[in-house]
């Protein structure tokens, strides 16, 4: 009998060995997936509340569970949860007794990264209404396109906005909207100034019974597309999406003690769903920043004792393009999370400033999946594990960029990539993984769509996105479609050709794209440089980096060398405007280089050079 018991101990001793030994990462992949599922059960929790259980009533927990403690820390002031409730508290009794909103209504905010985006985010929910958060940096039509889609009438103005706001103001008044600034000073007729108004408000606490029958479907928030190709789309978030957001930083550690760098803009998800709602779902301190500074990024973390910060797209490499200091890996920072960070600036990165953990994930705005790279491992967005797969009914599936479509087998269903392989990220839309669309855009909503995907009827979300998975089940984020280009026969991903290029030593930064060539099927590879300070094009010397790293189909034939590189307020590079110009020397000033592997040299592009590409003398 105890021969038997200690041979089924040791047989259970033994399980979690066999595990590591047939897979590495089988531990911490059961580990984030409990820590998942633990979570959802909570979310599931908050929507069987009545009344609802939203991140707001998070937030007025907090305020009771240390209301002295500081919330807001921004221009060298400091905002605990109690101010922060009283001002919102304020807020929301103008925006009602002055402004006349409404239960439901939607309040469009065209403000900056300030306390007062918050304050007035916190006064909509009070009183259970949406807003919309305005990409602060577009104008005219697509400012007009933006409020116009979300159903709002009433618009919030910062006083750096009056100009843009003034340019539209005779289409606002046509739509019989109210316009409102946050200005000490004189504003345009026909508006209302609410400053003296809050200042003047009571901060008694809002009834719950405004916001009584708010469910986790309600809608929270809109949420703009950057508007890489065209004009931006308004993501719906409901309180249930909201809370997803959320809940990203607590489950990579974060907790109260913890002080979150909030640079990016809260108009974007990154900073506002997992940067401000994140840290106070947990209950810590947010550091807010009017814009992205990369010269006093670390002064800033040191002045405040921060310990996670954020970045999407470029900001790793801003940040590693600053002059050394001796004080580089002074700081208290332990963990930055973000998306877009390439594998050659992760690692420079770590090497300047310190062995923190950089924790890359994957995820849309809009999106029903996402992954979270919670082993470290450089490169990957997340990992595949088989139980988060099953749970979420994601697959990777391949696709046909030249066609632009997905890849279809005699059933007319599609087909899953190999291990490797490039393929387009599909995941079912479903009660567990649902898709909200876009606000008064059926067109666009039904374009993410995708039908008969394994079986006949089906409905799957289309990410837009490509992703490979690896032999050890790491997943890669690889371009977007639109982005990845087909020259020869073949695809060509622009994010390895850009990684390539940033790799010679005298490029500080690398945009690769594709450009269309008359007489010849698809796109021809292109990439915008920019030239690291001090530094001279070494025309030779990329060539034959290019030569010995890419393959010929996948080489840029042409090279425009820019005085900045062109981002969206995100830090996402932009290409429709490049695509769109081509290589013509007579409309492009900036220098161009067209790559002549017989004398193996990038050369100027003259308009003989060009002529003779167009004539197809000079062969591609």
């Amino acid at each position: 009998m105890y021969a038997l018991l200690a041979t089924l101990v040791a047989s259970v001793a033994i399980v979690p060995l066999l595990l590591h030994w047939l897979s590495p990462y089988f531990i911490q992949d059961l580990r984030y997936f409990i820590t998942i599922v633990r979570k959802s059960f909570e979310l599931k929790a908050y929507a069987r509340r009545v009344p609802y259980y939203s991140v707001l009533d998070r937030f007025l927990d907090m305020v009771n569970k240390h209301p002295d403690k500081p919330h807001i820390i921004f221009e060298h002031k400091t905002y605990t949860y109690r101010d922060m409730d009283k001002q919102s508290n304020k807020v929301a009794r103008v925006l009602k007794e002055h402004v006349g909103v409404k239960r439901d209504d939607v309040v469009a905010l065209f403000l900056s990264n300030e306390p007062a985006f918050i304050w007035f985010w916190l006064g909509s929910a009070k009183l259970g209404c949406a807003a919309a958060f305005l990409n602060y940096n577009i104008r005219a039509k697509s400012l007009l396109h933006c409020f116009a889609c979300c159903g709002a009438k009433v618009l919030i103005v910062g006083s750096e906005f009056k100009s843009p706001v003034e340019e539209v103001l005779p289409e606002l008044r046509e739509q019989n909207v109210t316009v409102c600034f946050i200005d000490d000073g004189s504003i345009m007729p026909g508006c209302v100034n609410l400053s003296g108004e809050i200042n003047q408000a009571s901060d008694e606490p809002i009834p719950q019974s405004q916001r009584n029958d708010i469910t986790s479907k309600s809608i929270a928030a809109f949420i703009y597309t950057s508007g890489t190709t065209g004009l931006p789309k308004a993501a719906i978030i409901n309180h249930e999406r909201l809370w997803l957001g959320a809940c990203i930083l607590g489950t990579i550690g974060f907790n109260s003690k913890d002080v979150i760098y909030v640079n990016l803009p809260l108009y974007h998800s990154a900073g506002f769903t997992l940067g401000f709602n994140g840290a106070t779902a947990e209950g810590g301190t947010v550091v807010l920043r009017r814009k992205f500074s990369a010269s006093q990024f670390w002064d800033d973390c040191r002045k405040y004792n921060v310990t996670i910060i954020q970045y999407i797209g470029e900001v790793l490499r801003y940040l590693c393009n600053v002059p050394k200091k001796d004080n580089d890996r002074d700081h208290m920072v332990r963990l930055a999370i973000g998306n877009g960070a390439r594998p050659e600036v992760w690692k420079e990165f770590l090497n300047r400033f310190g062995k923190m953990v950089v924790t890359e994930f994957y995820g849309a705005t809009e999106g029903n999946v996402g992954f979270i790279n919670y082993t470290n491992k450089i490169g990957a967005v997340g990992r595949q594990f088989f139980l988060h797969k099953l749970a979420a009914s994601y697959a990777i599936i391949k696709y046909d960029a030249e066609k632009e479509e997905p890849i279809r087998n005699s059933q007319g269903l599609c087909i899953p990539a190999a291990r490797g392989q490039p393929g387009l990220l599909v995941c079912k839309i479903s009660n567990v993984t649902p898709f909200s669309g876009y606000v008064k855009n059926e067109q666009q909503t039904e374009k993410k769509k995708l039908r008969n995907v394994f079986r006949k009827g089906d409905l799957y979300f289309n990410s837009g996105d490509l992703l490979k998975v690896d032999k050890d089940n790491f997943i890669y984020f690889q371009d977007r479609l639109g982005e990845t280009f087909r020259w020869k026969g073949e695809n060509v991903a622009t994010t390895e050709v850009s990684d390539i290029l940033s790799m010679v030593d005298c490029f500080e930064e690398a945009n690769a794209y594709g450009v269309s060539v008359p007489g010849n099927e698809g796109r021809i590879g292109m990439a915008a440089v920019k030239l690291k300070e001090g530094k001279e094009f070494e025309s030779n010397k990329v060539c034959k980096h290019v030569m010995s790293h890419l393959p010929g189909y996948a080489r840029p034939r042409f090279l425009r060398i820019q005085n900045s590189l062109e981002i969206t307020g995100t830090f996402k590079q932009m290409k429709c405007k490049l695509v769109q110009e081509g290589f013509n020397p007579a409309t492009i000033q900036d220098p161009l280089y067209f790559l002549d592997e017989s004398t193996e040299n990038y050369v100027p592009i003259t308009q003989d050079i060009y002529n003779s590409i167009l004539s197809k003398e000079m062969k591609l």
